[in-house]
């Protein structure tokens, strides 16, 4: 099809969004994806709130349990809005199960036994084709069948190396880092849920010693700063309170800013 400037549409409504929240353990990632509209749950980490009423698949056990339960959704007539797949950091070791199978089917005289047999991290280099399987049938539930899609993560600290200043510590995605930077790249949003904490000085002798405090507030970040990794498309506020009410509103608010803005 030839492409010329009269093919071009203006895009305002914006499609649902394909969300990661990642945090520490038990800080509520699951209670608020589980407040999001109509939730369906790919169960890999079977670690779902209880007494919170939702409709999942069965847990899956191998990589094609979660890409059949897609399937399915974007096969068949339902009502489900969003699709919670709980969580990324149990989806990767199913993700290397399904590479090493592919490679052991390809090339069967050369059998991988783990992902470090391909040496020279080429085995994780080779997951992330599994990786872009996984999220263009995102892309198909999101774009086809009008889908959100949230994907949970824990969070672990690991070194930063920044180009502009000296090395320091971070809250990233537990996964490995390519496959973390192409699920981020993929992301409309990246969210960083925690509690928020505050730094105290006390004399400790003849010195001054600073301690973390916290609140017990809940906080969702919604942009990068030096502790943790976060992005988000639709400008919204740095920081937010962790439900998913609070995400909506604000998405909302900044949707009608853009198209006011635009007009």
């Amino acid at each position: 099809m030839a492409i010329s400037l009269a093919s071009l549409n203006r895009l305002s409504a914006p499609k649902p969004p394909r969300i990661v929240i990642y945090g520490p353990h038990g800080i509520g990632k699951n209670t608020f994806a589980g407040s999001a509209p109509n939730p369906v749950l790919i169960n890999i980490e079977d670690g779902h709130p209880s007494g919170m009423v939702i409709d999942a698949f069965p847990k899956a056990e191998i990589f094609k349990d979660i890409m059949d339960a897609m399937e399915a959704l974007y096969s068949e007539d339902h009502d489900f809005e969003t699709l919670i797949i709980d969580s990324l950091d149990w989806l990767e070791p199913l993700v290397w199960a399904e590479t090493i199978r592919r490679n052991n089917e390809a090339n069967p005289s050369k059998p991988w036994q783990s992902i470090e047999d391909a040496g020279y991290g080429k085995g994780y280099v080779a997951t992330l084709d599994v990786w872009r399987d996984y999220l263009e049938a995102i892309n198909a539930l999101r774009n086809d069948k009008g889908m959100a899609i949230i994907q949970t993560a824990h969070a672990e600290v690991k070194r930063f190396d920044s180009p502009e200043t000296e090395p320091f510590d971070r809250y990233q995605i537990k996964l490995d880092k390519r496959a973390s930077a192409l699920i981020q790249e993929h992301a409309d949003m990246v969210l960083f849920a925690n509690f928020k904490t505050s730094v105290t000085k006390t004399d400790v002798g003849m010195k001054k010693v600073a301690r973390g405090v916290g609140a017990g507030t809940r906080a969702l970040y919604t942009e990068e700063r030096p502790a943790f990794l976060a992005k988000n498309r639709h400008n919204l506020p740095p920081e937010l309170p962790l439900s998913w009410q609070a995400l909506s509103d604000a998405v909302t608010s900044a949707s009608a800013e853009a198209i006011k803005a635009a007009a």
